[in-house]
């Protein structure tokens, strides 16, 4: 039996990853839409300067009738982070926390980019001697060494999984685990320690990471600390499979007017695409991102003979 390969696959379950849902769907697309959306940043804000919106509504709000409106349209969304994509035949896969893979002929990132801090005292002083804010990128300088992870949530959990193949000890710190049932049986088969129910309170060190104070009193004698707070980052994911940055600030996906990105078949759309961080923008380009991919898939299909 052939796997099933999904025409269009959507990262964030924000306003421009449900409106790229919308328009892929109507264009006959299967189409799936990864995310949480209690994640997005619209969820908790009170929106009043989007056209066709009387007064003021809880973001919330929106985000409900515009989930119901995609699964009516025949999307299915799955609330759970993305941790890696990687290229494959006809396009991507796609391995989400619960250890399930995806095939996509398309993708489109549809995430936020705020990189979230501990804020407390030794991080921005140590920030690049130490601390790190992406073990994908770092991991290899660390191979021997200790190191702790610090987070609640699948990033953490992947990124110290990651880390047993490089550093000799691998702490992670979090206040509450909130990953899947699979994703936390796969962290408690392996060689790192666990902290939870503690946080930190102080990243030691003067020229280097020496060390982590946590709020119990328990000092971590480390060489690292990975910061992975929420889900993957969606530059990580973008960027390990070559997608470019912008010119200027390398903190934005850069694509063109049909959201195209550099890499064909992957679409970018909302925040993560650039400023303004508007709704409104970030609506009108998942619009278009949907509509591109479709459109995309739907041609890969007719040229392999299976539309």
């Amino acid at each position: 039996m052939s796997e099933q390969i999904i025409d269009v696959v959507i990262i964030g379950a924000g306003p421009a990853g449900l409106q790229a849902a919308v328009h892929a769907v109507r264009k006959k697309a299967s189409v799936v839409v990864l995310g949480k959306p209690g994640q997005s940043s619209i969820w908790r804000a009170h929106v009043e300067n989007y056209l066709c919106v009387d007064g003021v509504v809880e973001g919330k709000e929106l985000l409900a009738v515009a989930l119901a409106q995609v699964k009516r349209f025949g999307a299915e969304l799955i609330e759970e982070d993305v941790l890696h994509i990687a290229e494959a035949e006809g396009g991507f896969r796609v391995r989400i926390e619960s250890g399930r893979e995806l095939r996509t002929r398309t993708l489109i990132i549809a995430t936020g980019t705020s990189r979230k801090k501990l804020k407390v005292k030794g991080e921005k002083e140590l920030s690049g001697r130490g601390v790190s804010y992406c073990v994908d990128c770092d991991a290899n300088f660390y191979r021997g060494a200790k190191v702790a992870v610090v987070g609640n949530e699948s990033a953490a959990v992947d990124g110290a999984l990651t880390l047993t193949k490089y550093a000799a000890e691998i702490h992670l710190v979090a206040k509450v685990l909130e990953v899947s049932p699979a994703l936390r049986e796969k962290l408690a088969q392996s060689s790192v320690q666990l902290h939870e129910g503690a946080w930190v309170s102080e990243i030691e060190g003067e020229n280097a990471v020496t060390g982590l104070l946590l709020d119990q009193g328990e000092r971590l004698a480390v060489d690292g600390v990975f910061i992975e707070l929420g889900a993957k980052g969606a530059m990580e994911l973008a960027t390990t499979l070559g997608v470019m940055l912008d010119s200027e600030t390398f903190s934005y996906i850069a694509t063109n007017k049909r959201q195209e990105t550099n890499i064909p078949g992957i679409y970018a759309a909302g925040d993560i695409a650039g400023p303004p961080w508007q709704m409104a923008k970030a609506v009108g380009e998942g619009c278009v991102a949907g509509w591109e991919a479709a459109n995309y898939a739907n041609k890969q299909k007719r040229a392999a003979g299976q539309d």
